[in-house]
């Protein structure tokens, strides 16, 4: 649909979810397929009539019976479909994010053949099939800044179930997204800990044996406590552990001389290395609290949206 045709349609504003479509909301034309559909019965009934074939004027009303009833059909596959919730993992910026796009019917009818898909750009849709009553689909997005993704009309839309009309009805959901920064591609090292609070951390590459827990697919034999595990009637690993050196501090501050978004970015790249080691790590930035020293992906996530949502330089 053309951008001059989206201001006649609702919604016309971001809306809250839920929202259900009504009959006011749902629109209906005919396909391609349909408009020659609609010449064929038209030419049938015109060669009854005009060479008064009884035969024909009925197949061509039967014919013409069924095409409106197609029309029906496809409004009422989407009157009463209800969006209930839109959500999404954050992904870094310029990475596809994939859309959940929840939907259900009040009256619990199995409808098939929906399509999802960004409007007006309505390219590779998302199927969308409500059984019995409820669904899902899935559909990727682009994103290309961090910050709060506002999403732009969704389109729902079904040719079912003869294929000779399409009923569609947009959404627009009032819910913004988050995108973390975009990760710098090379940089320096993480910065080493200091202080006195060095922790201690399970490894399987440890020196020093910690406890003795069930053994896990993947374990290596060589840690199975075959003694212990004899006693107990079940495969032992020992674990074992070593230093991982103090608590890493991400500072603003300690990447002055880049610009604004560059310190960001290696912000950004810091925290996922951080935690792909394994470290306790805080992140401190201006006029805000201190995160952390934590680990794990709650406070990844904390740290990550911060830095998403830091004001621009």
């Amino acid at each position: 649909m053309h951008g001059w045709a989206l201001t006649f349609t609702r919604p016309r504003d971001p809306e809250p979810l839920p929202v259900t479509f009504d009959r006011r909301r749902v629109y209906v034309l005919p396909t391609r397929f349909g408009l020659f559909y609609a010449v064929l019965v038209a030419t049938m009934l015109l060669g009854g009539l005009n060479y008064n074939n009884n035969p024909a004027l009925l197949l061509a009303l039967l014919l013409g019976g069924t095409g409106l009833a197609s029309l029906v059909a496809a409004q009422l596959q989407l009157s009463g479909l209800a969006v209930t919730a839109i959500d999404a993992e954050p992904v870094p910026a310029g990475q596809m994010m994939l859309l959940h796009v929840h939907a259900k019917a009040a009256d619990g009818r199995v409808r098939r053949g929906l399509q999802v898909a960004l409007d007006p750009d309505y390219e590779d849709p998302a199927l969308l099939d409500l059984q019995p009553g409820n669904g899902q689909a899935q559909l990727l997005i682009p994103t290309s800044q961090r910050g709060w993704l506002e999403l732009p009309r969704l389109r729902i839309a079904t040719c079912h179930p003869l294929g000779l009309a399409r009923a569609w009805s947009h959404v627009w959901p009032q819910t913004p997204l988050l995108v973390y920064p975009r990760p710098e591609i090379d940089g320096p090292p993480l910065p080493e800990g200091s202080g006195e609070d060095a922790k201690a951390r399970l490894h399987p590459s440890g020196e020093d044996p910690h406890h003795l827990r069930g053994y896990r697919h993947g374990d290596s034999r060589r840690s199975i406590a075959w003694k212990p595990s004899a006693r107990h009637e079940s495969l032992l690993v020992r674990e074992y552990q070593q230093p991982a050196g103090a608590d890493i501090v991400l500072e603003w501050h300690s990447v002055g001389g880049l610009p604004h978004e560059a310190r960001i970015s290696r912000l950004a790249r810091w925290v996922d290395e951080a935690e792909r080691d394994g470290r306790r790590y805080r992140l401190t930035l201006p006029a805000q609290p201190a995160i952390g020293p934590s680990q794990g992906s709650g406070h990844r996530h904390d740290c990550l949206r911060a830095l998403a949502l830091m004001p621009d330089g």
